[in-house]
């Protein structure tokens, strides 16, 4: 049951969070160069990578401070991804720049270590490490890799089809009223667990 919960709070956090994020649109940019399968595949692949390094400080962290101090942190940092996503997040010339100079070869890999590196210290690294810290690492890593996969699977296929008739700031609004939820959530057991 447990196994359960955590998978399904890690798939449902980082799709969340990957609405309307930087890496959604690397991944819409990508896919308008390489076909849609590599690009998936290179997405998955950087996805499992970093990932995997954010359930790993997530363990540490989680052994390191006190469980109440955690979810409380974490219910911050979730209502600060609530106010990131309601900035939002744009592809800049330079990022298009920086995607398009590398010369890799293999379709895969350039995709993989695009992504890899946009991914890198992104608020859906970030909703990783706290969803992290309150469940069990497998279930995360899991759960988070395919919330990823598929928010950025979605975003491709409509990015396809409708363009830029997507409605950006009403799933942006959307995605941060869910994070101000949830981490209000938390605040309140960590507060509620600290006064006891």
């Amino acid at each position: 049951m447990e196994f359960a919960t955590a998978l399904a709070v890690g798939t449902g956090a980082i799709f969340i969070a990957e609405m309307g994020d930087k890496t959604q649109l690397v991944a819409m940019s990508l896919a308008t160069r390489y076909r849609a399968g590599t690009v998936l595949l290179g997405i998955t692949a950087a996805t499992v990578a970093v990932h995997g390094f954010s359930v790993l400080l997530a363990e540490v962290l989680g052994l390191a401070i006190p469980t109440d101090w955690v979810t409380l942190i974490a219910g911050v940092s979730f209502i600060l991804f609530g106010l990131w996503t309601l900035r939002g997040d744009d592809l800049t010339a330079k990022d298009e720049e920086r995607a398009a100079s590398r010369r890799i070869p293999s379709a895969f890999v350039t995709v993989l270590v695009v992504f890899f590196a946009a991914e890198l210290g992104d608020k859906t690294m970030l909703a990783t490490i706290a969803v992290g810290t309150q469940y069990d690492w497998l279930p995360v890593w899991i759960g988070s890799t395919i919330g990823m996969v598929a928010a950025d699977a979605i975003a491709i296929g409509l990015g396809a089809v409708l363009g830029k008739k997507l409605p950006e700031r009403a799933i942006q609004v959307g995605a941060a009223v869910l994070f101000f939820l949830a981490g209000g959530g938390m605040l309140l057991q960590g507060l509620r667990t600290i006064a006891l």
